[in-house]
């Protein structure tokens, strides 16, 4: 008989209430609001590293529905509208992803500041963090890496040079993974980020990596300075990642663009299709302000907090099947 018990006791539900208060309270000091957003939604992501929950059919739409997999797209349509600074903790909802890190619904903490750079929202995601987890060392002590220069440092290769042979001869790569993987450069990139740069971190320590290629700017402005690059940063402690940010893009055109290159991806990929938010496109038409966003996954807060590397320990009830 499936056990009826929850998989955490209630020594972390009362953690994770103690520091959802203290990240509001963070919120709240700098006069951010907080604001809610539908789970539900007509478009599902078109980025090929995340997939959409689809409920296929049901009585409230003749079309397919998804469960948001981020509040971003509401959030910025809010901005848009002309909201100011804002924040949402959420249930979100990915496909695919279950196991001692992940589920396939979990709580993420997303917040927005207007006119900030990428400096300043990097500083702001430390800041909260340290504060969060009651360690102000945290913040002042964090490691900040240039993503190329740091990636050649660890692998010897150019990241925006190198092509997808050197790169899977770098990950000492089998016939199985090359065939898994094929020609996709970014999944090479990837691969070697998370086995050969990130899981050499400094554990208990944040380690921010910054500027992603642009092949990797998702919804992220392509740097002023250096368009082969995104303004886009993550941020580590040790080899798990925590929080992923940007200075965001406000063109509509280049979004749109982005997106129409996400579904040719998607189609050679052989992997489902999903509408454009036109909602969205619509709303950075209007005007999107100026502004850098971040998504942070509290869970895996909560497992530094406590001192776990099992995402089951910090949630109430993991995924559950029937069998």
């Amino acid at each position: 008989m499936t056990s009826w018990r929850p998989s955490a006791g209630v020594q972390a539900a009362r953690t994770r209430a103690a520091l959802l208060a203290r990240i509001r309270a963070y919120f709240e000091a700098a006069d951010v609001l907080e604001v809610d957003t539908p789970a539900l939604s007509p478009f599902g992501v078109t980025d090929t590293q995340i997939e959409s929950l689809e409920i296929p059919h049901s009585l409230i739409s003749p079309q397919a529905l998804y469960l948001h997999t981020s509040p971003e797209f509401c959030m910025k349509r809010l901005l848009a509208d002309g909201y100011p600074d804002i924040y949402s903790v959420c249930r979100v909802f990915r496909d695919g992803e279950s196991g001692r890190r992940h589920q396939p619904e979990f709580t993420m903490v997303e917040w927005y500041r207007q006119d900030f750079g990428l400096q300043q929202i990097i500083d702001d995601t430390l800041q909260l963090i340290a504060t969060t987890l009651g360690r102000e060392s945290l913040a002042r002590d964090a490691m900040r890496h240039d993503y190329r220069g740091l990636f050649e440092a660890a692998v010897g290769l150019d990241p925006l040079r190198a092509g997808s042979e050197e790169l899977a001869v770098a990950a000492g790569a089998d016939n199985d993974l090359r065939a898994a993987i094929g020609d996709e450069k970014d999944d090479w990139l990837d691969l070697l980020l998370s086995t050969e740069i990130a899981a050499r971190f400094e554990p208990g320590r944040l380690t921010v990596l910054y500027h992603y290629p642009a092949t990797q700017a998702a919804l992220a402005r392509l740097c002023p300075g250096n368009a082969e690059v995104a303004d886009r940063f993550e941020v580590f402690m040790g080899p798990v990642e925590l929080a992923n940010g940007y200075v965001e893009l406000t063109d509509a055109r280049e979004q749109a663009e982005r997106m129409r290159r996400d579904a040719d991806d998607r189609e050679r990929r052989a992997r489902p299709l999903r509408p454009a938010d036109q909602n969205l496109l619509a709303a950075l038409e209007a005007g999107l302000p100026p502004c850098a966003g971040v998504a942070l996954g509290f869970e895996r807060l909560q497992m530094i907090h406590d001192n776990t590397d099992d995402i089951r320990d910090v949630v109430s009830f993991a995924f559950e099947t029937h069998a």
